[in-house]
């Protein structure tokens, strides 16, 4: 079954771009798009997509506000910002809304593709620059626990998270399936008492 993704743009070029790149790709599947952020609010509740495409800078309501009271509606479905804004601020606004990833409008559509596709089964995909920004923040998070605690191939999988590899070229790296690094990933959650990628790479960059 096709990944069913809503995109809230408020340029009618980008839109319609974006709804083009994704009927094309096989695998997805545009089910609604919104010029602002009221009318996704009205009818997304509705339609149920598993992935939702958010612009920041919208008329209106801005689309921070609008992931905030869209999770309350539907907290099953992932939202993952497409913007051009990558300051701290609005990355941070957007996360702590509950965004579940910050991907920039140039990124390439195999890129956005692939991000989606992740998203969609989890992870919490960024470009590596805003990766980057967001580990810097957690440099007063609490110490990591030993990193013999990890094993050596969980302590792989973590290195090449902190490169801002997703999960797809993960496992193409070390030769494993999406699945299994999938697996590598919870147990280091686990062992590291965190709850995403972001924490889970500022401990690692803590102790390294």
């Amino acid at each position: 079954m096709p990944i069913s993704v809503s995109i809230v743009e408020d340029s009618d070029k980008l839109r319609g771009t974006l709804a083009r790149v994704l009927n094309r790709a096989g695998g997805f599947r545009c089910v609604s798009e919104y010029p602002n952020a009221e009318e996704a609010l009205k009818d997304l509740p509705a339609v149920k997509p598993d992935v939702v495409l958010m612009d920041i800078n919208l008329p209106g309501m801005n689309g921070v506000e609008c992931v905030r009271q869209l999770k309350q509606l539907l907290p099953g479905t992932q939202v993952m910002m497409l913007t051009v804004y990558e300051d701290t601020e609005n990355i941070f606004n957007a996360l702590a809304a509950g965004a579940n990833g910050y991907m920039l409008k140039r990124t390439a559509s195999k890129e956005l593709l692939e991000a989606i596709h992740e998203v969609h089964r989890g992870g919490s995909p960024m470009t590596m620059h805003i990766a980057r920004k967001v580990v810097q923040s957690f440099q007063k998070a609490p110490p990591a626990q030993p990193a013999e605690n990890l094993s050596e191939r969980e302590q792989q999988v973590l290195d090449l998270l902190s490169q801002g590899l997703m999960y797809k070229e993960i496992a193409d790296k070390l030769q494993i399936s999406y699945e299994t690094v999938h697996t590598y990933i919870r147990r280091i959650y686990e062992k590291l008492q965190v709850r995403t990628r972001t924490e889970a790479v500022a401990k690692f960059l803590k102790r390294v």
